[in-house]
């Protein structure tokens, strides 16, 4: 599995139809070949309900280890992403749906009363959903049943799930729409700083490098953009070029290429080196890695 995503790093995907901006479908982790999907964003709130395993989460630099039954509410816009912890896997529900599905239309007393202060919050990016709370339980009880009407698509299905996203609003709103406008706003400078770097690198991965060329982008110097990277990642930029080059060879491995004409497209320095490396990071060679998935 692999998201479709531009240089912004904004997902290409539309989250349902127009006339049902709604997007529910069941995932486990481990469909994305490196156990990870992408940092990335969209303008669709996307809520996350783990049915088992684990999942590490970031949204923007907030970090949080998702647990079986927990799960977490990630507003419009902001960057994130989703990764295996350890080696084992996470089965989760996602959904994601265009604010306008609840408020309807513009300038309506629902998008300007209850719904913006939220959406266009640089407070609240996320919140964990742990069920440590009443409005937390019955947001995840909410979500599970959402996940059931998929599964059934009963009569009245688009406005069950219409329903059940308004209560989950509510409760939300009545318990963080104060405190979205009260709290200290996330340093949108290093946000957008982050994103920057982020499309460089992704945009740019099959060409040399160098931390100069990184740093340039965001005009730091070479050692505060390492800093501000790891700081803001967990790990170094290279090291995350890295993970990000062998992903996407993985997908060109499987479509045919051969081990020296993927090394050369995603900016490794020679074969060798790529070999070394994918081995280091998946535990398999790349031919034996083409040679199992052109076989499947």
């Amino acid at each position: 599995m692999e998201l479709q995503i531009n240089e912004q790093r904004q997902e290409l995907k539309f989250h349902g139809t127009y006339g049902f901006p709604v997007n529910v479908g069941r995932k486990k982790i481990s469909s994305y070949e490196t156990g990870s999907f992408p940092w990335h964003w969209h303008n669709e709130i996307e809520l996350t309900l783990v049915l088992s395993g684990e999942m590490e989460y970031r949204v923007n630099d907030n970090s949080y280890l998702l647990k079986e039954g927990q799960g977490l509410f990630c507003n419009a816009n902001a960057l994130h992403t989703g990764a295996m912890r350890g080696e084992a896997d996470c089965d989760y529900v996602s959904l994601t749906f265009h604010p306008r599905f609840l408020y309807g239309y513009e300038g309506s007393v629902i998008r300007t009363k209850y719904m913006e202060g939220i959406v266009n919050s640089t407070a609240l990016s996320s919140i964990q959903l742990t069920g440590e709370s009443a409005w937390q339980k019955e947001a995840l009880r909410s979500l599970f049943q959402i996940y059931e009407l998929l599964l059934e698509k009963p009569e009245l299905y688009e406005m069950e799930v219409q329903r059940l996203l308004a209560g989950i609003w509510i409760g939300l709103f009545r318990n963080y729409g104060e405190e979205a406008q009260r709290a200290p706003a996330e340093d949108l400078e290093k946000i957008e700083r982050l994103r920057t770097l982020l499309s460089f690198l992704h945009g740019h991965y099959a060409e040399k490098i160098t931390l100069e060329d990184a740093a340039r982008q965001v005009n730091l110097c070479k050692s505060e953009c390492c800093r501000f990277f790891k700081r803001q990642m967990g790990v170094s930029l290279f090291d995350y070029l890295l993970q990000y080059r062998v992903g996407k060879s993985m997908d060109l491995l499987k479509t045919g290429y051969t081990v020296a004409e993927t090394a050369q497209a995603c900016g490794f320095s020679n074969p060798a080196y790529f070999a070394k490396v994918f081995h280091m990071r998946t535990g398999r060679s790349p031919s034996a890695y083409r040679k199992e998935s052109r076989g499947n």
